[in-house]
């Protein structure tokens, strides 16, 4: 006999761990800047260490918080869109125990310091092995119930979410390429990258710009084509604008990775063709967001007293100003006074708080009255109020580091008339600690915020039930 209920368990077991994951990430987000205001914070702790927590916090937020709130939303939107339950259901399953595996182990090997550099690492390539058989079970669920559809045409969202799953599944195998060195006679936990020199380099920076623009961008640009338009009760603007929004974007973002390596060993043509490509990302950028934006044509109203309305639109405002500060930085007289500097960690806070993790929140605060039985949060008051709080916290952080970021590279090209600098290095970090502190302080709001959503969830499933009997619409007879 046919399942006609949605599988809302697995929605619902990602849909929490985002908010764990959420608040893990940002804790450590706010360690690490405290420690850069306050540098003997953790002294002689070496798991509490600088170096160590740095790519913590990173993993923790984008694959923990980011990565599960794409499982999340992939899990419940594609059997919505599809009209069916999720194929392969005991798949779905592993792949949230394996990927919760995976972010776990990531954690206690780089607090342990087992993995060193992409070029040599301990007890790295098992675990990328791991995240390589989660990502094919990923595929396997999303194109199977794709496949499986009662509904005539593919919905938008699921055209972005494929491209994504496809494309991280490339991206992760070719950059985490390695040779653990027991074939040298060596341990089977150790292991070199496949590549080397400026090679190695190009090769990680094609992978790194293309995990924004596939894990953080196409992705969460699929979590927006389905949230905005269900939220604010309006198609969207213009379906075909989405089709050239997919293709245009999707396209032209594998180029892009070369920027990032600007004056360097990479031969000048791949960094020329790199900015090239990043500029003309702008027009697909700005379309999609546009598309996003008009949607609310008839329904601005709501922006008024809608909390999660507020979330999602804003993160789109993040997004376009992320996507037009991107292809401004590849400018190479850009991009000589920003590299290196904190500008770039304004920009990829601007993205990663301001885009990723805002829309992420709002599409949790729609889809977790949904997955309990409740027709909204707990208290939609606390909605409002962690709106406010995030967005303060967001225009905080990515101010402070605009300012210090231009104010670090005037200072590091500054000269004297006789060719020597005019600021040591010291000099200029001092400069820094008004803007470290301004950058904390802006943290800990968005941190903050992230606490009123885990009691307002936690209140919201207390008074709710959870659903398990959501009704899939029988086919329409032609």
């Amino acid at each position: 006999m046919e399942v006609t209920t949605y599988n809302y368990k697995i929605v619902r077991q990602f849909a929490l761990m985002t908010v764990v994951w959420g608040i893990v990430g940002m804790l450590v987000g706010v360690l690490i800047a405290t420690q850069l205001v306050l540098p003997d914070l953790t002294h002689g702790i070496s798991w509490l260490s600088y170096g160590r927590l740095r790519p913590l916090h990173t993993n923790a937020v984008i694959f923990g918080f980011g990565g599960t709130a794409m499982f999340t939303v992939v899990y419940y939107v594609v059997q919505r869109t599809c009209h069916v339950r999720l194929y392969a259901e005991k798949l779905a399953s592993f792949t949230f125990w394996g990927w919760q595996a995976v972010i776990v182990l990531a954690a206690l090997t780089l607090v342990s310091g087992h993995t060193t550099s992409k070029e040599y690492a301990e007890l790295e390539w098992p675990i990328d092995v791991l995240i390589a058989v989660v990502w094919v079970a990923f595929a396997v669920v999303f194109f199977g119930t794709v496949i499986k559809r009662k509904t005539p045409h593919i919905y938008v969202a699921n055209w972005f979410f494929g491209a994504y799953i496809l494309t991280v599944a490339l991206l992760h195998i070719v950059n985490s390429a390695e040779l653990p060195i027991a074939f040298f006679g060596g341990s089977w936990w150790k292991s070199y990258s496949a590549y080397a020199g400026v090679q190695d380099a190009m090769v990680q920076w094609w992978y790194g710009h293309n995990a924004v623009g596939f894990f953080l961008t196409t992705a969460f640009l699929g979590m927006m084509y389905y949230f905005i338009p269900k939220q604010a009760g309006r198609p969207i603007y213009s379906y075909r604008l989405s089709i050239v929004h997919f293709w245009a974007l999707n396209f032209t973002y594998m180029w892009a990775g070369p920027h990032h390596l600007q004056y360097s060993a990479l031969p000048d043509w791949a960094q020329s063709l790199g900015m090239v490509f990043s500029l003309v990302l702008l027009a697909p950028s700005w379309g999609g967001r546009m598309n996003g934006i008009m949607t609310l044509s008839g329904a601005w109203h709501k922006l008024r007293t809608d909390p999660i309305l507020k979330f999602l639109v804003t993160a789109l405002s993040f997004y376009g100003m992320s996507t037009f500060e991107g292809p401004m930085m590849s400018i190479k007289t850009v991009n000589a006074l920003s590299h290196y500097t904190e500008w770039t960690i304004g920009h990829v806070h601007s993205g990663a708080l301001g885009w990723v993790a805002m829309i992420s929140i709002g599409s949790l605060y729609y889809l977790i009255p949904r997955l309990f039985g409740r027709e909204e949060m707990y208290s939609m008051k606390l909605v409002t109020t962690h709106f406010w709080i995030a967005t303060i916290g967001v225009v905080l952080y990515i101010a402070a580091m605009w300012i210090a970021g231009v104010a670090q590279g005037l200072m590091w090209r500054a000269s004297n008339p006789d060719g020597t600098l005019t600021y040591g290095f010291a000099q200029v970090l001092n400069q820094m600690y008004p803007f470290y502190t301004i950058r904390l302080l802006g943290g800990l709001l968005f941190f903050s915020g992230m606490l009123l959503m885990a009691w307002n969830v936690w209140k919201t499933i207390r008074v709710g039930k959870a659903v398990d009997d959501a009704p899939i619409p029988a086919p329409a007879r032609a």
